[in-house]
């Protein structure tokens, strides 16, 4: 969600023009960019199984303080591993085994000597205590980190958001996408009268002596870090349910007072049809045994697992607005689906480095077509996606730099979109085009995965070999541009690439007549074998197609 459609915020980084892969962005990183971005033998020696996050929250002083247990399972024998924690946050202790263990610190990254080494295969564990007063988000969810806001009432109202910037902004952590817990407990102390909600189902609530409340969220999936969640307000609860694939799904949602009657007719407006398309496509939604949860932000919205954070003001559209100009976008929420929608691609499914990032934009982004499709029918689907790329830019590649916590252009967005359908078209069997969606969300259920993963089982289950497509279209800024022309009394067509020996089938008629699939590649000019055919009268399907043509 993080850079939902630049275009629309000029204050987002632009990043800089290049055609391959390694010349966008920044051309160097700092040490900070790999102590966080790169899986080195210090992170790779211990496999996260669980934690337990405890967090009091002084909401006047801005200040947060506690603790998160690590249990772990040793990968090979160490003595010493990294974990992460922004260096604004101080470090009280780390305790092992009833000892405190020494630690140094560069950056952002904490380094944990153990007094003896642990082998391979041990499942252990040690705790964290720390204390400060975390980063302020100036416009989140754009920049990340605390939002202390005040409701309608006058009442506390804060969240956090940290995608991109890192959960290690607030709490210790491993934080690489690559290593999710497979559980975890996030207990939050809030002042008397105020309610945390996070990821997750509500375990307890307890009254503690210095008169706050905490509020134990018991997460029973993999979670990615910087879904990790706290939502505190005056807030108030309704709840439904959704007959789903595997059962009854629950449905809560939690808003402000003031927004209850809105949201009762809102939200199930919205919920109970996305759900039936999704899962329709996708496969089951992936956390039933943690539930599906809305939550009113002070802020436009996020991904987090379980616990999907909304804040368009209970309106159609992207803050009103139709991000496809294509007049479909005005006819749902923008962001409960596209939000939702990351619930299959970035939590289901999420990127082993932030660099692969498109895994989880250009999905959802396309979960938004298809979501359109099954309300409005197939050609408004298609007409949604397309109106989409007025968002493009195409000056620099979807892939970012990896092992340095990089990820690519926010072309990722509409761009990546537009791949999914233009590869849809071309395997032209929307039976097995479902099959291959569902099929990724089975295969790399609760999994991290690479671009390289994802194109390979794309290809074997479609039987297209998609991978000079694929390296076209996410590691170039240039599209694939159809070149035709007439030599002699022939029509002749070639694609101009930067991908050698790329190849792609592409939809081609005489005006008038009926679309024929003809495959071509970057070797050649071949005569294009449609009766009649001449340069005036030539229709290539650019509609379904996201590509550039020269004639």
């Amino acid at each position: 969600m993080k850079f939902i459609y630049i275009f629309l915020f000029t204050l987002l980084i632009a990043p800089s023009r290049g055609t391959a892969q390694l010349m966008i962005g920044k051309k160097s990183f700092s040490r900070a960019d790999s102590l966080r971005g790169k899986l080195t033998t210090l992170r790779s020696c211990y496999d996260v199984n669980y934690y337990h996050l405890t967090v009091k929250l002084n909401i006047e002083k801005r200040f947060i303080s506690g603790s998160n247990e690590f249990r772990f399972t040793a990968k090979e024998d160490f003595a010493k591993l990294q974990i992460d924690l922004f260096d604004n946050l101080k470090i009280e202790k780390i305790v092992y085994k009833g000892l405190t263990l020494p630690f140094t610190r560069e950056l952002n990254a904490v380094f944990i000597d153990f007094p003896e080494v642990i082998k391979n295969g041990t499942r252990d564990s040690f705790t964290v205590f720390y204390s400060g007063n975390p980063i302020v988000a100036k416009k989140a969810p754009w920049d990340g980190g605390f939002i202390f806001s005040t409701d309608p009432a006058g009442k506390p109202w804060v969240s956090t958001a940290v995608q991109g910037l890192g959960a290690s902004s607030w709490w210790p952590t491993k934080d690489h996408l690559s290593d999710e817990p497979d559980s975890m407990l996030i207990s939050v102390s809030v002042p008397r009268g105020l309610k945390n909600i996070s990821n997750g189902r509500l375990r307890q609530i307890e009254e503690e002596p210095d008169g706050s409340t905490r509020f134990d969220w018991f997460v029973s999936n993999p979670i990615n870090n910087y879904s990790v969640a706290m939502n505190v307000g005056d807030y108030v609860h309704f709840s439904d349910s959704y007959q789903g694939e595997e059962g009854l799904l629950s449905l809560d949602y939690w808003v402000l007072p003031a927004s209850l009657e809105k949201a009762k007719v809102h939200f199930p407006r919205n919920v109970k049809p996305m759900m039936k398309s999704f899962e329709h496509w996708f496969g089951p939604y992936p956390f039933y045994r943690d539930g599906y949860k809305l939550i009113e932000t002070p802020y436009l919205g996020m991904e987090h697992q379980s616990a999907v954070a909304y804040g368009n003001g209970y309106q159609n559209g992207y803050l009103g607005n139709d991000l496809s100009d294509s007049g479909w976008g005005k006819k749902w929420d923008f962001i409960i689906i596209h939000e939702t929608g990351h619930e299959w691609f970035g939590n289901n499914i999420t990127c082993r480095d932030i660099a692969d990032m498109w895994i989880h934009e250009g999905f959802t982004s396309y979960s938004e077509g298809l979501y359109v499709e099954s309300q409005f029918g197939k050609k408004a689907g298609q007409e949604y996606i397309a109106g989409t790329r007025k968002n493009i830019e195409n000056k620099s590649p979807i892939i970012g730099h990896y092992h340095v916590n990089k990820e690519g252009s926010g072309d990722m967005y509409s761009k990546g979109s537009n791949i999914l359908h233009t590869i849809r078209t071309m395997i032209n069997d929307d039976s097995k085009w479902r099959m291959i969606l569902r099929g990724l969300n089975k295969t790399f259920y609760h999994k991290t995965v690479t671009t390289e993963e994802i194109v390979k089982y794309m290809s074997k289950t479609s039987g297209i070999d998609l991978q000079p497509i694929f390296r076209q279209y996410l590691y170039y800024s240039n599209l694939p541009r159809l070149e035709i022309k007439k030599n002699g009394d022939r029509i002749e067509a070639r694609w101009k690439s930067d991908v050698k020996g790329f190849s792609m089938p592409i939809r081609i008629r005489k005006k008038g007549g009926e679309y024929r699939f003809v495959t071509l590649t970057s070797n050649a000019y071949v005569p294009l074998k449609i009766s009649g055919l001449t340069l005036q009268n030539i229709e290539v399907d650019t509609a379904n197609f996201y590509i550039e043509r020269t004639n």
